[in-house]
């Protein structure tokens, strides 16, 4: 039981590392708060809602993404994409997570 309980908060410390830069790959073209979620999860990387939504005003707030109001086929949504820092960002994140991946994979191959 001890074991599952350390493996279950050492994961939750590896995904909060990377749900900031998992969230910005998925923000290149707009997307509301629902859509967004789906696209993590297609994508391997499912992220709550209390998780997502302090994030997304968070990254706005830091000037990263920009927002906006539609509306389309039913409720009004928040769309929420890059911004030209938010770019800037994505990029030198992603410079550094395939550095670090890199690193890693050369860590654990010496096994």
């Amino acid at each position: 039981m001890a074991d599952t309980d350390a493996f279950n908060k050492l994961e939750l410390e590896l995904r909060r590392g990377v749900v900031v830069l998992a969230t910005l790959s998925q923000l290149r073209t707009p997307r509301y708060g629902y859509e967004l979620r789906q696209a993590l999860a297609d994508k391997g990387m499912p992220i709550e809602e209390g998780t997502l939504y302090p994030l997304l005003r968070r990254l706005e707030t830091q000037g990263l993404l920009k927002s906006e109001w539609k509306i389309e086929d039913g409720p009004p949504r928040r769309y929420y994409a890059l911004n030209a820092d938010g770019r800037k960002l994505l990029k030198r994140l992603t410079a550094s997570w395939q550095g670090m991946n890199d690193a890693m994979g050369r860590l654990l191959d010496e096994e």
